[in-house]
């Protein structure tokens, strides 16, 4: 017989349940069927317990939410401390695109949390910073923060609702909606799809570069500010 509090010999150790185990199965969930199909019952499934265990590791639904967009913002690469500034908004706003391309319903919630966990105080915290060591004043790094976001999320969002997701499938639409349109109703469309999108090698994500370049390129540290406060 095994002694008393000795697991049995070939059964297989039980991982415990925690509150990282928890978020990790929602955002496996919400990746698999968006942010809506988030029930207890839904999370406790591929955990292999009961909804009402869930309760010990997390106080509800918008505990939840809180822990799985702080999860998310652990997977954006921090800016890097030994390149310039435009090199690193650069890497982190690629690296924040792969990612929410990775889980689609978290660009919605990112900044949407009252209690931002350490994950997403660490990744504000390190843009602010880098964009400080480049010279830029708080008040210039606060209009860099928020024009570099809002683009890298308007794309993501913009990116998430196009009807393809790939070249072959964008060949495929741009092609079906050509022929169907006019070319002498709609001439200034017609010109776009044929000497742009369809042309070989045209990659959508190549717009999101142009236009993050832009935007870096107008950024400048020690530009005098002309707005109005």
């Amino acid at each position: 017989m095994p002694e008393a509090g000795k697991v049995r010999s070939g059964a297989p150790a039980r991982t415990p349940l925690s509150r990282e185990r928890v978020i990790r199965a929602a955002v496996a969930v919400a990746d698999e069927k968006g942010s809506a199909a988030l029930t207890m019952r839904a999370i406790a499934g591929p955990l292999g317990v009961e909804a009402m265990s869930i309760y010990h590791h997390v106080s509800g639904k918008e505990d939840i939410l809180d822990g799985m967009v702080d999860a998310v913002f652990g997977e954006i690469e921090l800016p890097p401390r030994d390149t310039d500034w435009r090199s690193s908004m650069r890497r982190r706003a690629v690296s924040a695109r792969a990612v929410l391309l990775r889980h689609p319903w978290a660009v919605g919630l990112m900044d949407s949390r009252s209690r931002p966990g350490p994950a997403t105080l660490r990744h504000h915290d390190a843009v602010i910073g880098a964009l400080r060591a480049g010279g830029f004043s708080v008040r210039m790094a606060a209009h860099a923060v928020s024009l570099i976001d809002s683009y890298l999320y308007g794309f993501v969002l913009q990116e998430l609702n196009l009807p393809f997701t790939g070249a072959a499938e964008q060949d495929e639409v741009a092609g079906a909606i050509l022929r169907e349109m006019p070319a002498d109703a709609y001439p200034h469309l017609a010109e776009l799809a044929v000497e742009h999108v369809l042309r070989p090698g045209y990659d959508y994500a190549g717009e999101f570069d142009f236009g993050l370049a832009l935007i870096l390129d107008g950024l400048h540290p020690d530009e005098t500010e002309t707005a109005s406060t």
